[in-house]
């Protein structure tokens, strides 16, 4: 399939209590907005042979992604996050052993990546992880982790392997103490954090305090939150934020410019509702902006 990022893991819808669902998942969103910005990614993940599955690679067809690497399972379900209610509050329940957690090694088509992308919840169930582990394996490619630690589904001593195997890392602040708790700013953290596992980047996205990375060859970066931003809804921010680091990557931005871009991105995001965009036009316009000049 010629070099190409690919993507691994979980692709699910959440599930709201009036039927409502949502497609989603960090991987999921991942490709998805590289798909838009031209960036043609491989998916690999696995959905259930029901309607949730059908419709997920029905969506990804319309939108013009790949399902070469979309397994269908006739013994596991598609992956759901049921939301509930509770006093107001919402309450989240990641449907365990679903069809991303039996990711099949068998069935992944050839593939010879420009970039390995994963995240931590797709790796939750032996099956996937090892699967992963097999792919990074056989590949040379660099390694993007993108740390999503989603309690009960997570231990420190997965996250420190994955770590052990990344090229650059992005995670957010409260993800960051969780790794390296007790005393220290975010800075130190970071810092240890890159030497303890010989990172090349790390990048850490502060919320509404902005962004900052840091580069082995280019060194600190920092990226403020314009305060003027309406926030309606950041779900899935993050992931459009990573979408962007990638698209640097692929294309040797300078991490200044990659997480300026990225934080731009994020930001058109937290203004509409729902962490995918399902118009093109933000993606062209941008793909316009972002063309070097001269």
């Amino acid at each position: 399939m010629g070099k190409r990022p690919v993507v691994y893991g979980e692709v699910l819808y959440d599930c709201f209590e009036d039927g409502s669902r949502v497609l989603g998942g960090a991987p999921f969103n991942v490709a998805w907005h590289l798909s838009a910005f031209g960036a043609e990614p491989l998916f690999i993940s696995r959905v259930g042979d029901d309607a949730m599955g059908r419709q997920i690679r029905d969506t990804m067809q319309q939108w013009g992604m790949s399902t070469a690497g979309l397994q269908q399972d006739s013994a596991y379900q598609t992956g759901e996050v049921r939301i509930t209610l509770q006093n107001g509050q919402p309450s989240y329940e990641i449907v365990e052993d679903r069809a991303y957690d039996h990711i099949s090694s068998e069935s992944i088509p050839p593939i010879d990546p420009a970039l390995i992308y994963h995240g931590s919840l797709g790796l939750r169930a032996s099956g996937s992880a090892e699967t992963l582990a097999g792919i990074l394996a056989d590949s040379p490619a660099p390694v993007f982790l993108d740390i999503n630690l989603r309690p009960p589904w997570w231990s420190e001593s997965q996250a420190k392997g994955l770590l052990d195997k990344a090229t650059w890392v992005k995670l957010n602040d409260d993800e960051l103490v969780a790794l390296l708790p007790g005393d220290g700013g975010l800075e130190n953290r970071a810092g240890v954090l890159m030497d303890r596992h010989r990172l090349s980047r790390l990048i850490v996205t502060q919320g509404a305090d902005g962004a900052f990375a840091i580069d082995r060859s280019e060194g600190h970066v920092q990226i403020r939150t314009e305060r003027s931003v309406e926030i309606v809804d950041t779900v899935g921010a993050g992931d459009g934020f990573t979408a962007v680091c990638l698209l640097g990557q692929l294309h040797g931005w300078p991490v200044g410019q990659t997480i300026e871009r990225a934080h731009a991105f994020a930001a058109l995001l937290v203004q509409q509702r729902g962490a995918l965009l399902h118009d093109r036009a933000p993606y062209r316009q941008l793909i316009e902006d972002w063309q070097p000049v001269g």
